[in-house]
């Protein structure tokens, strides 16, 4: 269904050309003095010039053909020439209706939908997810979530960082520990054990140990780099030990993920692009892309538009090995054999840009990549704490994401049972919840590129502009629901036009969702529907305030009341979701 201001531009174009002037001049906006008007035109200001004519002259001649009009309750030409305009209620409850009996709740699919891949996650495996992990899960979550909604065909990818020198370092400081596995036995011909030699606790411990170690012994660092290569090239022992690594991690992370509300298509990492590479590095060199620079063998990607250096992208090491560029490079030749996605999006730290500009350029250029398809990197700034630099623990260490999210929900337990209303297993439940809603709301209504201030205090306030306070507008809501559904039907009820300021201001703001949906879609920008949710809580909260509802005695009006309030719910509800989050029932 068309969106109310496309609804609203239209009867303005018709008002427009029927006066004599071009309907290109009606577009119509959300008004910035919502004191005076809901919706407004400055149309007539820029037809002024091409008409020769004052602009209030031609504003009056459009807003006499705007009196007749069913949308509109008012609709004025004010000096120097703005049209100010005011629907009718009985044109916003129409439209309500409309919007509560359809799919999606009016939200139209898109005609022709792309199959997109969403790059989001990235972590390394046989290490802990820590804060830095964070904003890529929570972002990416949520874009998947926004570009499924339209109707796309999306695949969430997590890319893991499965096949680097930190492989060798684990096999390295394994064979130091335990010699006497068969994985470190040449001459081993059976089968390797299905169990691993090692938990995730001592995985997460290996590493780093080894790798403190390499920096300061020079032999233990060549023999680590002689193991990545090893397994790298198909060494038994090793790749059983690899095998191992990936199950103990992967589950890890799942659980870890599984916390977050974060779920990938794909598990895929590294590794995976490896049998891609060969074919590749020899179709770049035969249509003569590639050409070697001090040993390296490069591909330009400097174009003459380019203000600032941008250095070639490197395919392989002047000692052959590949590099970050070569793996992406690789994945994308991957994800073009195996899902030819019309769109690829790189939720990552926006501090690898120029790493995604020489990988897009070179990828397009080579032509891994079809011209058409869309390469888009949405860097996302760092989350820091109260002193302005990045999040850590308050011994000054990176902080491990399950511990934030312990942190969080020990605060919202504690703030849910001060209430008193809840059991204590229901609390526990609850404070996940809506501590879940504080991390993800807290980050997501920053807009993605910009550094945030991470601050525990205010993101689990249940007032103002955080995660609770929504969560606390949609219990509220359930709660009346509730109510009037113990001796009423919600079934078949009708919003009715508007008897109060408030409640139209309420119903004004749940048919903005629609416009809304398009605009973040459109712009990949989570945080849009974040300030839209705060704004469409506080018009219910105004309403709810300054109105009888369950006590109302007219019976029809009650109806009214509540199947605009089923609407908010339903909205609100849809919202969160597409941010990756849910309300409880009680709090």
């Amino acid at each position: 269904m068309k969106t109310l201001l496309e609804l609203i531009t239209i009867e303005m174009k018709e008002a427009f050309e029927a006066a004599g002037y071009d309907a290109a001049f009606a577009k119509v906006t959300l008004s910035n003095r919502p004191d005076l008007c809901e919706y407004q035109c400055n149309g007539a200001m820029a037809a002024a010039k091409t008409y020769k004519k004052a602009p209030i002259m031609i504003a009056n001649d459009v807003v006499a053909g705007l009196q007749e009009k069913d949308c509109f309750e008012i609709a004025e030409a004010v000096n120097p020439g703005f049209i100010n305009l005011k629907v009718k209620p009985s044109f916003a409850a129409a439209f309500l209706n409309e919007m509560a009996a359809s799919e999606k709740l009016g939200v139209e699919e898109m005609e022709t939908p792309k199959t997109i891949m969403v790059d989001y996650g990235g972590p390394n495996v046989a290490k802990p997810l820590h804060v830095g992990h964070l904003r890529s899960a929570i972002i990416g979550e949520s874009v998947k979530r926004i570009l499924r909604y339209k109707g796309n065909k999306v695949i969430g990818d997590i890319h893991l960082g499965d096949w680097g020198y930190q492989m060798g370092l684990i096999i390295t400081e394994l064979q130091k520990r335990k010699p006497e596995l068969p994985y470190f036995d040449e001459n081993f011909t059976g089968e390797y054990p299905k169990e691993a030699p090692f938990t995730i606790g001592e995985l997460e411990e290996i590493y780093p140990t080894a790798s403190a170690y390499a920096k300061e012994h020079e032999e233990y660092r060549e023999k680590a780099l002689q193991a990545t290569f090893l397994l790298q090239n198909g060494h038994p022992g090793f790749r059983a030990i690899w095998n191992h690594i990936m199950a103990v991690s992967v589950a890890d992370l799942k659980k870890n993920y599984a916390n977050l509300n974060v779920s990938f298509d794909l598990w895929k990492g590294e590794a995976d692009a490896q049998k891609y590479i060969p074919d590749m590095v020899e179709m770049l060199k035969e249509k003569g892309y590639a050409h070697y620079d001090e040993g390296a063998l490069v591909v330009d990607v400097q174009e003459e538009t380019d203000k600032k250096e941008v250095p070639p992208c490197m395919i392989l090491k002047s000692d052959g090995a590949a590099l970050y560029d070569t793996t992406d490079l690789a994945t994308l030749v991957e994800r073009e054999e195996l899902y030819q996605p019309d769109e690829v999006i790189y939720v990552v730290d926006k501090r690898q840009e120029l790493h995604f500009v020489q990988v897009f350029r070179c990828a397009k250029k080579t032509g891994i990549v079809k011209p058409e398809t869309e390469l888009e990197f949405l860097g996302f700034g760092t989350m820091n704490g109260k002193d302005g630099k990045p999040f850590k623990t308050r011994e000054g260490g990176v902080m491990r994401l399950e511990n934030l999210i312990r942190e969080i929900n020990e605060e919202m337990y504690k703030k849910i049972m001060d209430n008193r209303t809840v059991s204590e297993e229901e609390a526990k439940k609850t404070a996940q919840m809506v501590g879940l809603a504080a991390i993800k709301y807290g980050d997501l209504s920053n807009q993605a590129s910009k550094d945030y201030v991470f601050d525990v205090d205010r993101f689990t306030s249940f007032e103002g502009n955080t995660g609770p306070y929504i969560l606390y507008t949609i219990v509220r809501i359930k709660s009346i629901l509730n109510k009037y559904q113990e001796e009423n039907s919600l079934e078949d009820l009708v919003i009715r036009e508007a008897s109060s300021e408030f409640e139209k201001a309420l119903m004004l703001e749940c048919a903005k969702f629609n416009d809304v949906i398009e605009t973040v879609y459109e712009e990949t920008a989570p945080h849009k529907l974040c300030a839209y949710i705060y704004d469409l809580a506080n018009a219910f909260n105004k309403f709810y305030h300054e109105t009888k509802i369950l006590s109302e005695e007219d019976a029809e009006k009650k109806k009214g009341y509540i199947a605009l309030l089923k609407l908010t719910k339903e909205v609100l509800e849809s919202c969160i979701d597409l941010l990756g989050f849910e309300a409880p029932e009680r709090m």
